[in-house]
């Protein structure tokens, strides 16, 4: 997973802090793009957590949960047909590969570490079962944080303030 940039944004009265995030997956037995996917993990301190993502293929999916700002754990999902927490796809996938639900659960640990574990249901074309599929895995820090280089220009515009973030 490559992490583009962290950084707080404001919609009107609304604020978010946001984490861009990029997974691209290959295979060892092929030179080919097993899955890709794109999106955000955004946190609004008024409400709790909102994950946004996209596979570029032909899905979206918006999960939702809850999470204070000390939590060790929070939880989002999305289900297919939900218009506040829903799964969209296109045409093909939603006949061939339809996703029924999502889920994830993050982890925060000792040293700068944390983990997931995405939770799938998927309807697989010309299976009678749903498929579950689960994805983890633990991330270590490998060193300090960085700002965007903007940030360091309009701090020093604004005397050093953080709040311009």
């Amino acid at each position: 997973m490559s992490v583009a940039h962290r950084r707080r944004q404001a919609n009107g009265p609304q604020l978010f802090y946001g984490l861009r995030y990029h997974i691209h997956i290959t295979t060892e037995e092929e030179d080919i793009t097993f899955h890709d996917q794109v999106g955000y993990w955004l946190w609004e301190p008024a409400t709790g957590l909102v994950q946004t993502l996209a596979i570029p293929r032909g899905q979206v999916a918006l999960a939702s949960g809850s999470a204070a700002a000390d939590a060790d754990e929070i939880v989002a999902s999305s289900v297919r047909g939900a218009t506040e927490n829903g799964i969209c796809s296109t045409t093909f996938l939603d006949q061939a590969f339809r996703t029924d639900s999502y889920r994830i659960t993050i982890r925060f640990h000792a040293y700068g570490s944390w983990s997931y574990v995405t939770d799938t249901e998927l309807l697989v074309e010309g299976q009678q079962l749903p498929f579950k599929h689960q994805d983890r895995n633990m991330l270590h820090r490998v060193g300090p944080a960085r700002p965007n280089p903007w940030l360091a220009i309009l701090q020093k515009r604004h005397g050093g303030d953080a709040s311009v973030a």
